[in-house]
């Protein structure tokens, strides 16, 4: 049986599906998640890329270095997150999922950044940086 993971923007312009399972669900405490969400912490839920299909407006995309930031050209919603670096790899935000009660978090990355004032006594590990190990930069 193949499970379906769906979601897409405010407007409804921009969807997308996931035909995997995901294999990574994370916080981000780090400044470009922040900056780029405009929330305090983002939550990502990650799918292999090659099992993740787009229907609808393609998103705009913003790029900055080895990473890459998909959103809606006519609401703006936040949509995904793509590191060059992690091969076959697409980090959905979990807010842009249609079922984010069903994608529980199980970490913590970059908490070297995460701010003075958010508290999330969760019991979950925490990592000083990335979650995902990368190549180092050429």
């Amino acid at each position: 049986m193949t499970v379906s993971h769906t979601g897409g923007c405010r407007c409804g312009a921009v969807r997308f599906e996931a035909s995997a399972e995901p294999h990574h669900v994370s916080y981000c405490h780090c400044d470009d998640c922040r900056r780029a969400s405009g929330a305090p912490v983002s939550a990502f839920v990650g799918f292999r890329a090659d099992a993740v299909s787009f229907s609808g407006e393609a998103p705009k995309v913003f790029e900055n270095g080895a990473a890459s930031r998909s959103f809606c050209g006519n609401c703006g919603t936040p949509i995904a997150y793509v590191d060059e670096r992690l091969e076959n790899q697409v980090w959905f935000m979990l807010g842009a999922m249609d079922e984010p009660a069903n994608y529980k978090p199980t970490l913590h990355a970059y908490v070297r950044e995460q701010l003075r004032y958010v508290h999330m006594p969760d019991g979950l590990p925490r990592h000083v940086g990335s979650s995902v190990e990368r190549p180092a930069d050429s």
